[in-house]
């Protein structure tokens, strides 16, 4: 089979995958600017809200693996279908909340739910050929970003009431299990990619991959730390500066979307079609962290939120590229399991960051919680420029 051929046949099966994963997206977008105002509304504080973030990322760093080899032997369809209705049930256990601790049980369900993302993924680059898969991970990006702009500003709006935090809860539920409805109806259950040659990189078990790569899948930690105090702190922020709520919230969010689809829709493929991978790689870490670092040391707050979206640009940028690079690194029938363990990196990030963010705000200020997220970035950013190097021949389009 030609590559020009193989390429023609998936095209239609990508944007599928696409469309099942923006309809979850936007469910998981709902509840973004929710949770920082949910806690404080049942008697908690900003410390309950990181640990209910950190109860989703513990529940999710569990069972990725889980999913991940569960993709690989039962069918990407089947194991996407069963982490959809999941999280539908974990949003429908969230939405009925009437004190704290039902909050955190439901998202701890949703963490345990988590498998979507890291199944999509491996996915869409079982369909994508080699020269095309940074394309294919910057696809999932901008469904991230589409999620990122309807689903914070239909939160937002869908906020109020008696029950002023069930309405989007329940909506994320609906969404996650038409997501589901469509992924069964809609894509076949395996795919096969034929892959002429075993590359170098692709060689030997699951196992020495992981211990071959290990600094890589810790920049998975540090980048998604960053970010996940980032989301952490920013709300609580500008709600004490601006006295910003969740509707404001939702659609600073909802620009964040955008510039993600900007970026990942296509600009970013031809960058590193342009420029190299890593090139743009560096780039994103370094503007990343050299935005934070601004926002901690500025003494002036009129144009913070701006300062912010820009972080968020450059933070934009790198997962996508990471991701490229680990789905290369394996063959297709251990692809799954590498985006479980990229999965479960990043949830130990999202544990971290806002337990460091909640430390240091807590017993500092919100300035040493910004310095501290572009310290996070810094170590990104050193690796790029140093250990990356070893990827620096892999042919990446």
């Amino acid at each position: 089979m030609t590559d020009s051929k193989s390429s023609g046949r998936q095209s239609p099966l990508i944007w599928l995958v696409f469309f099942v994963i923006v309809i979850d997206l936007i469910g998981f977008g709902i509840v973004i600017p929710l949770l920082p105002f949910m806690a404080p509304s049942m008697g908690g504080d900003s410390t309950d809200v990181a640990l209910i973030m950190i109860t989703y990322s513990l529940g999710a760093a569990i069972v990725a693996p889980f999913w991940g080899r569960l993709s690989d032997q039962w069918g990407r369809r089947n194991a996407l279908m069963l982490a959809l209705l999941a999280s539908a049930l974990a949003y429908w256990v969230t939405a009925g909340a009437e004190v704290l601790w039902q909050v955190y049980l439901g998202r701890a369900l949703s963490g345990l739910a988590a498998g979507s993302l890291p199944v999509a993924s491996a996915l869409m680059a079982d369909l994508s050929t080699p020269e095309r898969r940074a394309k294919a991970m910057g696809l999932v990006g901008t469904a991230f970003g589409l999620g990122l702009i309807a689903g914070p500003v239909l939160g937002g709006v869908l906020t109020g009431g008696a029950s002023p935090f069930a309405l989007p809860f329940y909506s994320a539920a609906v969404l996650s299990l038409l997501a589901a409805i469509l992924a069964w109806a809609l894509l076949p259950n395996r795919f096969y990619v034929a892959d002429t040659a075993v590359k170098e990189m692709g060689t030997g078990s699951f196992v020495d991959h992981v211990q071959r790569h290990w600094l890589l899948l810790s920049q998975y930690i540090v980048h998604t730390a960053a970010v996940s105090a980032l989301i952490y702190i920013f709300p609580l922020w500008v709600g004490n500066t601006y006295a910003w709520g969740p509707k404001a919230v939702g659609y600073f969010f909802g620009a964040v979307g955008v510039v993600m689809i900007l970026f990942q829709g296509g600009l970013l493929s031809w960058l590193a079609r342009r420029l190299g991978l890593l090139t743009v790689l560096r780039a994103g870490a370094a503007l990343f962290a050299l935005s934070i670092a601004f926002v901690a040391l500025s003494a002036d707050y009129r144009w913070m939120p701006a300062i912010i979206l820009v972080a968020f640009t450059g933070s934009t940028v790198c997962l996508p590229l990471l991701n490229t690079i680990a789905t290369e690194l394996v063959n297709t029938s251990q692809r799954g399991r590498m985006m479980g363990a990229t999965t479960t990196s990043a949830s130990i990030g999202r544990i971290l960051g806002p337990l460091v963010a909640a430390v240091l705000l807590s017993e500092i200020d919100y300035s040493a919680a910004w310095l501290g997220c572009a310290v996070l970035v810094a170590v990104l950013v050193l690796w790029s420029f140093t250990a990356a190097n070893r990827y620096s021949t892999m042919n990446f389009r």
